[in-house]
């Protein structure tokens, strides 16, 4: 009863709030314009909003920063709807569909149900968060320091094989310099300098911001600007109606209720993201269609599908950050970030230290999602007007705000210093095919997986046999060992001979 109380003051609050509607509006809509044009992103648009919100209290900064989160992961759909350009990663699989519906003269009804099904793929989400948060981190309250160790462990391997599929270790590799990253300044334990290289600025650490914007900001700028992509014309004239078409969406129950709950499942992995989701949610949607020659040609199921995933992945990915404090995709990176900056701590920890926050986290995910249907229904044929603008032209601003972003903190001009260094890297990284996800998610996660490892062997007297005496420890350590075998080319290969072994003398008998 308590959990639905904070909700619904929180939901009142914001509603009953003109300041609270207008700053909830504003971060949607402009998390909108991020989502549509490409090389504008949701990760990105959190982290230049999340300076911007320092001076704020944490529910209004969490209420600006969860809106342009939620409007961004939306917003590509209009790109990918209209023009076949997706504007964000998680917005392509919805291209499939969304763009065939488009050149039949029906992109209002593709626009309609895209976005009543990223409404409803919220709501799913919203529950989810508000059920499975409270009792994750109930459980994690008995984890002891190897456990915490093995968590941050599995979060950056995972985040590695799953954002680099083609070879896994070179997200391995991103997310290990990452860790190294923060082991930069004075240890946590015993205050003692490391690596900073006689730099007395680093003495303190690296600030995540910098770090996140560089990681983020900077590639996207200089990737935009080298490649000088042009955006097709497109006539605002040829969306059609825009309205729900509701027949279609109660037909598609099922689809979105599997879409949802697969979006959800995948937004709990860490560092994963939506795009991955999208299109797990498409391929299970054609496959249990009963129709499945349609897709790809224009079949409504597949818009619905994509979009419903999208946005029940945010809800997803709040769940291992608020509970574990352990993000579930970049754009959830940059929060954790924003909510460290505002001295908010997520984690087991949380439901003691601030028990209301997971109901206002789900309350305002649910306002997000109401604003963006609000401004997704209304204002979708002005938005069109804003991607005719040459994507180039929006870049020098994005860089300033970068610099801005980055300086505002602490005014350091080393950040800025910080800022290039780190968005140099990420480039090259992103030239080589090394997934920058991984990077920010050992950043923030080197510090708990450095102290909690160093803690463990001081109690345990150097001793690493806790690791497999505690149950919950031994499974994180069987699901590492999975993990690394898994990329192990001798290991795969005796798994399937072994596997065929037995198939056959199964045949035989």
């Amino acid at each position: 009863m308590d959990i639905l109380s904070t909700f619904g003051s929180m939901f009142w609050h914001i509603f009953t709030s003109p300041l609270l509607i207008l700053i909830l509006v504003g971060s949607t809509f402009l998390g909108i314009i991020f989502g549509a044009m490409p090389g504008l992103t949701a990760t990105l648009g959190v982290a230049l909003l999340t300076t911007l919100t320092y001076g704020l209290d944490n529910q209004t900064a969490l209420l600006a920063l969860l809106s342009i989160y939620v409007g961004g992961v939306y917003g590509g759909m209009y790109t990918s709807i209209l023009l076949n350009i997706p504007g964000t990663a998680a917005s392509a699989a919805t291209a499939m569909d969304g763009y065939p519906m488009a050149q039949q003269g029906q992109a209002g009804r593709a626009f309609g149900l895209a976005t009543t099904s990223s409404l409803i793929g919220s709501a799913i989400g919203m529950v989810f968060v508000a059920l499975l948060s409270p009792v994750i981190a109930k459980a994690a309250l008995q984890f002891t320091s190897y456990e915490y160790f093995l968590l941050a462990l599995f979060g950056i391997l995972i985040s590695g094989s799953l954002t680099s599929p083609e070879l896994a270790i070179k997200g391995w590799i991103a997310g290990l310099f990452g860790i190294w990253l923060s082991t930069i300044g004075q240890d946590h334990m015993q205050m003692y300098p490391r690596f900073t290289m006689g730099i007395h600025e680093l003495d303190n650490g690296i600030d995540v911001v910098p770090v996140l914007i560089g990681a983020f900001g900077i590639p996207q700028i200089m990737s935009v600007l080298e490649s000088k992509m042009k955006m097709k014309s497109m006539n605002a004239k040829s969306i059609g109606k825009l309205l729900p078409d509701f027949k279609t969406m109660f037909k598609n129950t099922r689809n979105i209720i599997a879409s949802a709950l697969t979006g959800v499942g995948i937004g709990a992995v860490p560092g994963i993201g939506e795009d991955i989701a999208a299109w797990v949610a498409y391929g299970i949607s054609r496959k249990t269609s009963k129709k499945p020659e349609t897709f790809g040609k224009g079949a409504p199921e597949g818009v619905i599908s994509t979009s419903t995933a999208n946005q029940a992945c945010v809800g997803g990915a709040m769940i291992p950050l608020l509970s574990l404090g352990i993000p579930g995709s970049p754009p959830a990176v940059m929060l954790l970030g924003a909510l460290m900056l505002h001295n908010v701590a997520p984690g087991p920890m949380l439901l003691k230290t601030n028990p209301s926050f997971i109901p206002e986290v789900t309350a305002i995910l649910f306002a997000a999602a109401i604003a963006m249907w609000v401004c997704g229904m209304i204002l979708s044929k002005q938005v069109i007007h804003i991607l005719r603008i040459p994507q180039t032209l929006f870049m020098p601003l994005i860089a300033v705000l970068c610099v801005i972003g980055s300086f505002a903190l602490g005014m350091r001009v080393f950040n800025l210093y910080l800022m290039g260094i780190i968005g140099i890297i990420s480039y090259f990284f992103m030239k080589l095919k090394v997934p920058i996800a991984p990077l920010v998610i050992g950043v923030i996660l080197g510090p708990m997986a450095d102290t909690s490892l160093r803690t463990g062997l001081k109690t345990t007297g150097g001793s690493l046999m806790p690791m497999i005496e505690r149950p919950i420890s031994l499974i994180l350590v069987c699901v590492i060992v999975m993990i690394i075998c898994s990329q192990i080319p001798a290991v795969n290969r005796g798994i399937r001979t072994l596997f065929s072994t037995v198939k056959n003398r199964l045949a035989t008998s």
